[in-house]
């Protein structure tokens, strides 16, 4: 157990990085790869207007998961920074009530969902055939919301201590078992869009089941007991703030998606809600090894922070941004140079392979530029500053996207809808850099409380 901690605080950066993020790639490649496995069955299974239901079903799923992430990420700036400062018995406090709180959360969810489902509909813009796919899919899912909040939480409680191989190993199993049921309920039993969805929920099931295990077995340095499950006004509170902004990121993506199916009706029809459908679960799949990065970094540099290691916190921010950056230039090039091919993996329908690569350019335009966001956004959270992370998730949603979202159709129809994308990115990753260089400035002005490695 004290060599997890030992060598957060002492191994090299860079050796540390790969160890800590190669498994978390590995894993939300995965993970990302049954999400382009749930549309392509759907596109080649059901139909074009199923994925435009699926689209419209997507913001309500982000918000359940949401839950999920958001305590788990909160939890885990909780745990790397207490352990690294040596403070277990709050660690495990953090921990167990990050369950209870998943759990109450995901039932909430479960109940209040399918209790006001057509009213969700209503707000989620579903009507005519797409609406029929949109309700069976999320029928289905709303009855897993709390396993996928505990599948999440416990997966981020992994990460937090340096357990990154057992993490993968946990979406691996919800993955593997997605991708395995997708075409048996699909093309065998012929469910349809609920078939896709109920392959989902009993992967993020089964993920629980065994992440559960590490902690019931004491496998954890964080060893949770049901006396820790006892809620704690003031962990639940630093919890909740601290989950708060990543909770916004999701929320703001769900509301943008809401307001774009909506907008995209208007202006484009069902074949752009569809054509945004592909791109969307593309561009989640190109996400993902970035974010396993980000996972790799988040318990190094919350780790060190706690522990006043703060030439490694800087040197941890640096090589990750940089390599971030390198990677979401490769994808970049990658989809806007063969938009049609990708494309093609979804669909027969020449109309949305032409749709997908119009739509594709403007959303991606300034994709190189991304990777800083993200690494900005997570580096304050996971050193216990809610306040600039909070700030740099409502800047791309709330602040940017939406409002250009809604006032350039009106004056340039699609194509101002269109190009809401490329703006709203490059000016939120503008604010990100000068807010985390006046961070990492104020950081040089640390002296380091313990002697560092790497």
């Amino acid at each position: 157990m004290n060599a997890d901690r030992a060598e957060l605080g002492q191994a090299p950066i860079g050796n540390l990085l790969v160890k800590m993020s190669v498994p978390a790639t590995f894993a939300m490649l995965v993970n990302g790869l049954y999400n382009l496995v749930d549309t392509i069955f759907i596109g080649r299974g059901v139909g074009t207007e199923a994925i435009g239901g699926l689209a419209l079903a997507f913001p309500a799923q982000m918000i359940i998961m949401g839950f999920g992430i958001s305590i788990g990420q909160g939890a885990a700036s909780v745990v790397s920074r207490n352990l690294g400062a040596e403070n277990d018995v709050r660690a495990r406090r953090a921990a167990g009530n990050a369950f209870a709180m998943a759990l109450v959360s995901g039932t909430l969810i479960l109940v209040i969902g399918l209790i006001f489902l057509e009213p969700l509909l209503n707000l989620l813009g579903a009507a005519g055939s797409l609406r029929i796919h949109a309700g069976d899919y999320l029928s289905v899912i709303l009855l897993g919301s709390p396993f996928i909040s505990l599948a999440m939480t416990s997966n981020n409680l992994l990460r937090a201590e340096g357990k990154a191989r057992v993490s993968m190993m946990v979406m691996l199993v919800g993955a593997v078992t997605n991708i395995i049921l997708d075409p048996i309920f699909i093309f065998v039993f012929r469910m349809g869009v609920a078939g896709a969805a109920w392959a989902t929920i009993i992967g993020q099931f089964l993920a629980f089941l065994f992440a559960s295990r590490f902690f019931v077995m004491r496998k954890t340095l964080v060893q949770v007991r049901a006396r820790h499950w006892i809620p704690q006004a003031s962990v639940i509170r630093e919890i909740t703030v601290l989950g708060f902004p990543t909770f916004v990121r999701q929320g703001g993506r769900s509301i943008v998606a809401v307001i774009l199916n909506n907008m995209l009706g208007k202006y484009g029809g069902d074949i752009y809600i569809s054509a945004y459908g592909v791109v969307n679960r593309l561009l989640m799949f190109l996400f993902m090894p970035l974010f396993g990065m980000v996972q790799g970094f988040q318990p190094i540099a919350g780790f060190n922070y706690g522990a006043g290691l703060y030439n490694r916190v800087r040197k941890t921010v640096k090589i990750t941004t940089v390599v971030a950056t390198i990677y979401t230039s490769i994808g970049f090039l990658l989809l806007f140079l063969m938009p049609r091919v990708f494309a093609g993996i979804f669909t027969t329908d020449p109309v949305l392979i032409d749709t997908v690569a119009h739509v594709m350019r403007f959303v991606i335009a300034v994709f190189p530029l991304i990777g800083i966001q993200i690494i900005g956004g997570s580096y304050f959270l996971v050193i216990g500053k809610p306040f600039p992370s909070l700030v740099l998730n409502l800047s791309r949603q709330f602040l940017l996207l939406i409002p250009l979202l809604l006032i350039l159709p009106r004056f340039f129809g699609l194509s101002g809808l269109l190009i809401s994308f490329p703006i709203a990115d490059f000016m939120a990753t503008i604010i990100t850099v000068v807010w985390l260089l006046a961070e990492l400035r104020n950081l040089n002005g640390e002296t380091d409380l313990r002697s560092s490695g790497g």
